[in-house]
């Protein structure tokens, strides 16, 4: 059965957003976590609102306990292997440190950067990506340099965001969209993925990837709509969209005259020889798209915070003023090793082997899915697979955290698995509006960003899960 789109306004504050604490009870629950998991560095206890803030933090959920402090590291056990949060336990190439590690041992490389970023890195992007936008990149007008792709996508909703507009945003979404829209008075508006029925190729328990009503998709237009936010390879489904769909998101955008932020910095990650299309190569697209890029997940280097937007001059030009008031400039020497990245990436065969080792790396949780014989979407692109835990039952007397009540089925799944079993894992719920919580609720988030060993020794864990499946 499909849902119906749900038009969501973040300025409602009477209104619960997505089974989150309400403001009053923040502190409380803030205490109920130090009390029930033991840890009393999550939230400050002695927090208490002395003035007013302002109301975007709670439209924005930037208030409410999420998903990263219930499954840190410090609440868990000691021995849990983690793969819940995206990043790698492994370093980035030894070539881009070293020119991290040159440029510090410089003056320069310890000082200001150009506020649109480094020369030698925006000039590195325009030759890597070379006529892959259908064009020369021009560096100085159409690419401007980031503090991650998480600040850039945040200046591009505060240069074109106005109070009341709305933003199509797909479910499950990359968590910080919602904040970053609501801290402009944006309003999201939700369209879900549906998952698929049909068994992915070649295996017994995999699904195919999720798919996009575009029905449901045409009824999220309204007059207020500005922007539609689109992730391929998507975080955390495994998604590559297809060219019809983009096609299609393509043709809905012209009809309507809205901005496409499109985030594919999961772009070198693309498996089974699928084709990952950038939207602003289609016709009459690259005008109202702005192309998102990330070196944390090109480099294995998350803490870099080095990322890039790529687009026309009248969409780079108005964000790269935002992102110099938010920021003025990014970090130096991670600049200079992220063009020398690029720099020598092609000539080592660098992605390439990358994309082989992320294919071993997939390859183990399938097979420690499939062993388990339960179901989970075949991943396409990125380094996450859903697994569905709806089979998934613990004993009806087994002890959970009052932070987890009134959160997703999914919840007391993953914090079961992570503390019986000895794997951290995501619930997907986080990723969802209230009134579309129940697709998230069945599914639960492994990353495989991680070396071989730990996943292996994941794999072998979790098939401690047959005694608890139905």
């Amino acid at each position: 059965m499909r849902v119906t789109v749900t038009r969501f306004s973040l300025a409602r504050s009477h209104r619960p957003v997505f089974r989150r604490p309400s403001t009053p009870t923040i502190r409380a629950l803030s205490t109920s976590l130090a009390h029930h998991l033991n840890n009393t560095a999550v939230m400050s206890t002695a927090w208490k609102p002395v003035f007013p803030f302002a109301q975007r933090l709670n439209d924005g959920r930037a208030l409410a306990l999420d998903v990263w402090t219930i499954f840190s590291a410090a609440n868990l056990p000691p021995d849990c292997i983690n793969l819940g949060q995206g990043y790698m336990n492994f370093p980035p190439p030894s070539w881009t440190r070293e020119a991290a590690e040159e440029a510090l041992r410089s003056v320069e490389g310890n000082h200001y950067s150009p506020t649109r970023g480094r020369v030698r890195l925006r000039k590195a992007i325009k030759e890597f990506y070379g006529t892959q936008f259908g064009k020369e990149l021009d560096p100085d007008t159409e690419i401007v340099v980031t503090s991650g792709a998480n600040e850039g996508q945040y200046a591009a909703f505060t240069a074109f965001i106005e109070p009341g507009d709305e933003v199509i945003i797909f479910e499950p979404f990359f968590d910080q969209y919602l904040p970053s829209i609501a801290f402009q008075g944006g309003k999201c508006v939700y369209v879900p993925l549906h998952p698929s029925p049909e068994p992915a190729p070649n295996v017994k328990t995999g699904k195919r990837s999720w798919t996009i009503d575009f029905d449901e998709l045409r009824r999220a237009v309204t007059p207020k709509t500005k922007m539609i936010v689109l992730n391929t390879p998507h975080n955390p489904v495994g998604k590559v969209f297809t060219r019809a769909e983009l096609e299609k998101i393509a043709q809905i955008a012209e009809e309507h005259n809205l901005i496409v932020m499109s985030d594919e910095v999961y772009e070198r990650l693309v498996f089974d020889g699928q084709e990952h299309v950038r939207i602003a190569t289609l016709p009459g697209m690259w005008d109202r798209t702005i192309t998102v890029g990330s070196a944390g997940k090109l480099f294995a280097a998350t803490g870099w915070r080095i990322g890039w937007l790529i687009g026309p001059p009248s969409l780079i030009g108005p964000t790269t003023a935002a992102t110099i008031r938010i920021v003025f400039s990014s970090n130096t020497p991670m600049q200079e090793a992220v063009a020398a990245g690029f720099e020598q990436a092609r000539e080592r065969g660098f992605f390439e082997q990358q994309l082989k080792e992320y294919e071993e790396r997939r390859q183990v949780l399938i097979d420690t899915f499939e062993k388990l014989g339960l179901e989970y979407t075949w991943p396409e692109g990125s380094y996450f697979i859903l697994l569905n835990i709806s089979r998934l039952r613990w004993p009806e007397n087994y002890a959970f955290p009052a932070t987890l009540e009134g959160r997703g089925r999914d919840f007391k799944a993953a914090w079961f698995i992570a503390n019986e079993i000895g794997v951290s894992s995501i619930p997907v719920s986080e990723f969802y509006c209230e009134e579309h919580v129940n697709i998230g609720e069945n599914y639960a988030r492994f990353a495989f960003c991680k070396d071989l060993d730990t996943l292996r020794r994941a794999g072998n864990r979790l098939q401690r899960l047959r005694e608890y499946i139905v």
